[in-house]
């Protein structure tokens, strides 16, 4: 499964555009993001994404939950939305 990686610099509407194509693809998609900027457009993309599925009859439903991730040698934590197709 191809995990989106979203930063506080992400445009949400692009976001949004990639979520929605996985979604309509596979039914299920994942995204991570660090930090509240980051957090904040995760969340702004997937309700960009509700709309964007709405019309072909898909709702969206977002499990988040929190994940340790290793990078460049540092652990840090970070929020993890579940996307699925309901």
């Amino acid at each position: 499964m191809t995990i989106l990686k979203v930063s506080a610099k992400s445009n949400p509407a692009s976001v949004a555009g990639a979520l929605a194509s996985i979604i309509r693809e596979s039914g299920k998609s994942e995204m991570q993001a660090i930090g509240a900027g980051a957090i904040n457009q995760a969340v702004k993309a997937i309700a960009i994404a509700r709309g964007y599925v709405a019309p072909n009859g898909i709702d969206l439903v977002c499990k988040p939950a929190f994940v340790d991730v290793n990078i460049d040698g540092a652990e840090k934590t970070a929020i993890k939305f579940f996307v699925e197709k309901r």
